[in-house]
């Protein structure tokens, strides 16, 4: 051999060490890249016996790499896992020699572990013969469970009955379930609708200028909207949420529906039941006050007929007396039977039937009008009503009728406390302001007072102290004094040894 030829065979043998050894520490790169990471790797005969195995088999399955050589992985698969396996089940998914499938494999203490493993086969090109899979598998259990907890959730959701909507960005309802579907009559996903097939043009506005506004800047909205089909109005009780998080698309959301037309309809029946109870209250009130009533009447009564019975003794003894000359105690006849329509038409609007509304009411005359209807029974009691700082100007927000149905109701009843105390003199009933737009009507009593433990019974329907009362009369007053956005509440009164009862109010 010459030289020259020595020389390119010492070259060529350097040149396949120098690549040998870059194929080594390829070889040992790639090695360390399988046992370090997480993920299964492993290779299997066409049996499905493992050829080699990855160190996270430790991990994953409690085994030791070398407990599964030799091992068929199908037997430690699922038995249903594996029929979709063997069967070619559409549930694994399969593309150029590509193999995608999750199923259940049993580890080293018998538990099933989640695995997904993507399989790819190695073949013979000239036979086309299988040599062996290479398989790629890691643990997906908790993926399972979020994904077998989403679908327990829309499972919940498209059997509910609430109306649930799934709004894209643009305002259009791309999904529903199924109660949604059906009530008005929606597509399935993928048929965009707009919001204004399911909800009144009322609450489109409210969606747009408020709820939608407040949910981009706090995550979710909560309150009444009105969803609408055909001619039918939909009271509902809407909340209303963000998509957030990973995944989601921006400007989506969710709209949770509950159908509260039950619930309306019970409110309404409750507020006719409480209307009828307090116009019962109202009459049977005037049952108690008619010597009061009557004492009214007949003051204006006893005028008209000593005017009348004055004009006529005078034409009696001067018949050509001109017209003229009896001018003045026609005018008082007229005005004494303004006074008595006046005192009728106060009496009709207290008994009258009807709903509560509030409205500015100036708060002295309706506390003028009930001290007259009382101050008859308090004049044959023996017992004053004292009236301080009585409102002046002030207006409140509150039913006129309602209101003074309050106020006489409080004023009766610390009229029979009073009573039963020796030396009592009067009742008092003043005006404090109590905070920032509100006041207090306080009465004040010289009864024996309400103790701590019961103060809270005196409010409950059939709760009373007189062996003739109903014990409606407080309970109906709280009522009317919440359904005007007031309240009622008894305490020790400070003025007296007695109770005080506070009504507190509104200004208008």
């Amino acid at each position: 051999m010459d030289k020259a030829t020595e020389q390119r065979l010492t070259a060529r043998i350097a040149e396949l060490e120098a690549h040998n050894q870059q194929l080594q520490e390829d070889k040992q790169h790639y090695q360390w890249l399988a046992e370090s990471t997480t993920d299964l790797i492993s290779r299997h005969a066409r049996d499905g016996t493992f050829l080699y195995a990855s160190n996270a088999a430790r991990e994953l399955l409690g085994y030791e790499p070398q407990e599964l050589i030799g091992v068929s992985a199908y037997q430690l698969f699922h038995p249903a896992d594996l029929s979709d396996l063997l069967n070619k089940s559409p549930r694994v998914y399969y593309h150029a020699g590509f193999y995608q499938q999750t199923y259940r494999f049993r580890a080293k203490s018998g538990h099933y572990v989640w695995f997904e493993t993507t399989s790819r086969t190695r073949r013979d090109p000239a036979t086309g013969e299988l040599i062996d899979i290479l398989c790629v598998s890691r643990d997906v259990g908790r993926r399972i469970q979020v994904e077998a907890h989403r679908e327990r959730l829309a499972q919940v959701v498209e059997s509910t009955s609430d109306y649930v909507l799934f709004v894209a960005e643009d305002g259009s309802i791309f999904s529903a379930n199924e109660a949604a579907r059906r009530r008005f009559s929606l597509p399935r996903a993928g048929q965009p609708t707009p919001l204004s097939k399911v909800y009144s043009d009322a609450s489109l506005s409210l969606l747009d200028e408020v709820v939608f506004p407040a949910v981009a800047r706090y995550g979710s909205w909560s309150g009444e909207l009105e969803m609408h089909r055909l001619d039918e109005l939909i009271p509902v009780l809407s909340v209303v949420q963000a998509h957030r998080g990973p995944g989601a698309e921006p400007g989506h959301h969710s709209l949770l529906n509950h159908d509260i037309r039950l619930r309306k309809h019970a409110e309404e029946q409750a507020r006719r039941h409480q209307e009828q109870i307090a116009h019962a209250n109202r009459r049977a009130t005037l049952g108690e006050l008619t010597s009061n009533i009557a004492h009214e009447l007949n003051q204006p009564l006893g005028a008209i007929a000593n005017y009348a019975n004055g004009a006529l003794l005078t034409l009696q003894a001067n018949p050509e007396l001109p017209a003229q000359a009896l001018a003045h105690p026609l005018t008082q006849i007229d005005h004494q039977v303004q006074r008595l329509a006046e005192r009728l038409r106060h009496i009709r609007r207290f008994i009258r039937t009807g709903g509560t509304q509030s409205r500015r009411v100036p708060l002295a005359g309706v506390i003028e009008a009930a001290r007259q209807l009382c101050e008859w029974r308090y004049q044959q009691a023996g017992l004053d009503i004292q009236v301080h700082g009585s409102g002046g100007d002030v207006v409140v927000m509150a039913d006129p009728v309602a209101l003074e149905q309050v106020f006489v109701n409080l004023l009766l009843n610390a009229l029979e406390a009073s009573r039963q105390h020796p030396g009592a003199q009067r009742v008092q009933l003043s005006v404090e302001a109590a905070a920032r737009h509100a006041l207090s009507v306080h009465v004040d009593d010289q009864g024996p007072g309400v103790p701590d433990e019961q103060q809270a019974e005196v409010f409950t329907a059939f709760h009373s102290t007189r062996s003739e009362g109903l014990g409606l009369g407080l309970a109906i007053s709280r009522s009317l004094m919440e359904a005007m956005g007031g309240s009622l509440s008894v305490s020790h009164s400070p003025l007296f040894s007695g109770a005080r009862f506070s009504a507190r109010l509104r200004c208008a």
